[in-house]
């Protein structure tokens, strides 16, 4: 019957689809976002796509295939050219991938009913897949536009810590980091989703810094650790894979293995001695020269930075600075935070 033919056909089409797009997905969270747990998902996706089409007649879906007679190959569109940058490209990877699936799945139940149930299984795990990807490509994008990234610790502030954020996000804060060493766990999560609750309404960052579970649990767009807390692949199990995990260094082999290890961002520091962290060497503005030529993370300089020698970390390549007390310590936070960011170069 000819009409099973045009199935085989559809079926045939869409399988090359699907792992074609796979591949690509599996590209961007490989190269791109440097990230294994997504990586592995989408190469677990390809090998049970592979799977179920082992169980179908290889022979027919050859037979079926005639791309010089394909009208579909000649058609296209202006959209099919328009990519943003490598996350545009993942993006229309993931939609062609479902797409895909959810044509095999429905063909398969007219020439193979048994495969189709492991195909509906695979699509919904493409959504989730998709999710998590384009969630992290969105992050990863903006992390990569912040230049101002403000840390907030409440006994410094000159106000309350909530007003201070506010103040610091109206004068150019791309991120706010929550840093609190000492309040309870419920003052912390009391505090935690204040914050969040402000940086949702004004489209700005919000990280945690250490706690992983708090981060969770208030839906923080990341978690920042240092070089003795959690392991990056850890934090980033506890605080979902669409999100954001930063990291310390203070050397650049530290840099090097947080690259290595999947980090989303590196704090690079400290650059001068800080009232806010005891520190016995400081790596200085050479550090992140270094960085700057190295490492192709996003790098905040981090540590007693002012407006006064900002320069210092411009002149070595920086592009974008990491500050607390300067900040959220000054009698005007939204004046002090307005004043760095002038001076940043647009990255």
């Amino acid at each position: 019957m000819r009409f099973m033919e045009a199935i085989w056909r559809i079926i045939d089409a869409n399988l090359n689809r699907a792992r074609e797009a796979m591949r690509v997905a599996e590209d961007y969270a490989r190269f791109v976002l440097n990230d294994a747990a997504l990586s592995s998902a989408a190469k677990s996706m390809r090998s049970d796509l592979r799977r179920v089409e082992e169980t179908l007649p290889a022979g027919k879906l050859l037979a079926s295939r005639d791309t010089p007679a394909d009208v579909g190959t000649s058609l296209s569109t202006q959209a099919e050219a328009d990519r943003t940058g490598p996350a545009g490209v993942a993006v229309a990877a993931c939609k062609r991938l479902t797409e895909a699936l959810r044509a095999i799945e429905e063909y398969l139940k007219v020439a193979a009913p048994a495969s189709a149930a492991a195909v509906e299984a695979l699509r919904y795990r493409s959504y989730t897949f998709e999710q998590r990807l384009l969630g992290r490509a969105d992050l990863a994008g903006r992390i990569r536009r912040a230049r101002l990234y403000v840390l907030l610790t409440s006994e410094l502030c000159k106000q309350d810590p909530v007003l201070t954020a506010h103040a610091a996000i109206a004068g150019g804060a791309d991120v706010i980091q929550l840093r609190e060493k000492t309040l309870s766990d419920a003052q912390l999560l009391e505090l935690a989703r204040r914050l969040r609750a402000l940086t949702l309404q004004a489209e700005a960052l919000f990280i945690i810094n250490d706690r992983a579970d708090i981060a969770a649990a208030v839906g923080a767009d990341g978690v920042h650790v240092g070089q003795d807390d959690l392991p990056v692949d850890v934090a980033r199990q506890i605080i979902g894979g669409d999100k954001l995990v930063g990291l310390s260094t203070h050397s650049i082999d530290q840099a090097r293995a947080a690259q290595k290890a999947g980090a989303d961002y590196i704090g690079v520091g400290p650059m001068f001695s800080s009232p806010t962290k005891a520190i016995s060497q400081i790596p200085g503005p050479a550090f992140l020269k270094a960085v700057s030529v190295e490492i192709n993370l996003p790098a905040f300089a981090i540590g007693g930075i002012t407006a006064a020698n900002l320069g210092r970390l411009i002149e070595a390549g920086g592009r974008r600075v990491a500050v607390c007390q300067s900040i959220i310590a000054a009698a005007d936070a939204k004046a002090a935070a307005r004043e760095i960011k002038e001076k940043l170069p647009a990255n």
